[in-house]
């Protein structure tokens, strides 16, 4: 697997770049497997590396109705923190942090997993005493986190307005200094690759169309590639997990799946060497080291499988975005797009075996799939191969709203699209 090195590069430069292996390859899919993944996206691909990688599964298959990196993966804007208020959703994430910083060697792929920070701005008295409640909580869990005053905002970000006379003035913030951003593609194509490495087969343009079943237990799944019969299938398929289960005869969830849009700017001289968060609407900013400001606001606020968004959030994103950088008015935007949104009902994820025997859950990620994505998969990975969950997953079960034990960081109640 360790073939990308200073010494392979430099020889197939020399060689005209002729002798490269594709990164994984493209197998027809076989008639039966341990393991069966629906969902060739992060999750679905991490699951299947950890899966080879921490518990010696390897006769396993990954399923993408499309190709590689067309779904969330690809659709996101690169945001990586583990800044979360309750101690079920940090300590979740924040392992998720601990393999984002070894992952690019770990993979022997650059997924250029940059710890620049994120920096969530304060804008009302209150608002900074819920950043101190929040900092405080993850220092206690050993998780970085710090307070910031004006003069170091102004100095970190010399472009935003913090004057007196700004829309929104600036009071404070609270930052958290590993946090980063990664490249979205680059995670799909180290983990496929890293996986197909492993023995995993990835099939891409492979649509699941039904499932296999000996009374209540999923046995293996029909496709456009024909059945494939299966131990056990695993479900990690985000916005489309509504639309997955009704196959199987689940009609409700504890989801629901809604537009969330992101755009990117024409290229700029450097202004901002961080991820930046608006406090008084939904709201988030970096830079990509090709220039472009990558930003994004709220969900579109109706329920969709469309991989596109409406007209009136692209003016309140941009908006917000004028309210903190004035002086960005005249800059163009190039293009944007829409990923789909898996909203559980208190905003937190669902990893978790069943509902039915033979049958595997990951869902319901809202805004935070693409920063768990190496948690996620290793976590999932880990309670399929044990049948039972470890212990940062478990609290995250399907039946947690049933039994009252949300798990809601904002505190904003059962409403998905409030999280």
């Amino acid at each position: 697997m360790r073939e990308y090195s200073a010494y392979t590069l430099l020889k197939n430069a020399l060689a005209g770049n002729r002798d490269w292996k594709p990164a994984w390859r493209k197998p027809d899919p076989k008639a039966s497997y341990d393991v069966v993944i629906i969902g060739g996206g992060g999750h679905g691909l991490s699951t299947a590396y950890y899966l080879a990688k921490e518990h010696g599964i390897t006769n396993v298959a990954v399923l993408e109705k499309g190709y590689l990196g067309s779904g969330n993966v690809g659709r996101n804007t690169t945001a990586v923190r583990s800044n979360y208020l309750l101690p079920e959703n940090h300590r979740f994430y924040e392992h998720s942090m601990d393999l984002w910083e070894n992952l690019s060697h770990d993979l022997n792929y650059n997924v250029m997993f940059s710890q620049r920070g994120c920096l969530n701005l304060a804008h009302t008295p209150g608002q900074l005493d819920e950043y101190v409640r929040r900092g405080n909580a993850l220092r206690h869990s050993g998780i970085d986190s710090e307070l910031m005053t004006v003069e170091q905002i102004k100095r970190l970000v010399p472009a935003l307005d913090v004057s007196a006379s700004a829309r929104f003035p600036v009071i404070g913030g609270v930052m958290q200094w590993s946090a980063g951003t990664a490249r979205h593609d680059a995670v799909a194509w180290g983990y496929a690759r890293g996986a197909d490495r492993r023995g995993v087969d990835v099939i891409e343009n492979c649509e699941v169309t039904g499932f296999l079943r000996d009374g209540d237990r999923v046995t293996g799944v029909t496709t456009t590639r024909g059945e494939i019969r299966a131990k056990k299938v695993a479900i990690a398929v985000a916005g489309s997990t509504g639309r997955v289960m009704k196959l199987v005869g689940i009609d409700e969830m504890p989801i629901e799946s809604q537009v969330l849009q992101a755009f990117v700017s024409e290229s700029l001289k450097p202004i901002l060497d961080t991820v930046l968060t608006f406090g008084m609407g939904h709201f988030y900013v970096g830079q990509s080291d090709k220039g472009g400001l990558i930003y994004g606001g709220a969900l579109d606020g109706y329920n969709s499988y469309a991989q596109r968004g409406s007209l009136p959030l692209v003016e309140e994103v941009h908006s917000e975005m004028l309210a903190l950088f004035p002086g960005l008015a005249s800059v163009r935007v190039l293009r944007s797009w829409g990923g789909l949104c898996d909203m559980s009902m208190d905003g937190s994820p669902i990893i978790t075996t069943g509902p039915l025997p033979g049958m595997y859950l990951n869902c319901g990620w809202c805004y935070g799939g693409f920063k768990a994505t190496p948690a996620s998969g290793w976590c999932f990975a880990w309670t399929i191969a044990k049948d039972e969950p470890h212990p940062l997953n478990a609290p995250f079960t399907l039946d947690r709203f049933h039994r009252g034990a949300i798990i809601d960081d904002k505190g904003q109640g059962a409403t998905p699209n409030l999280h």
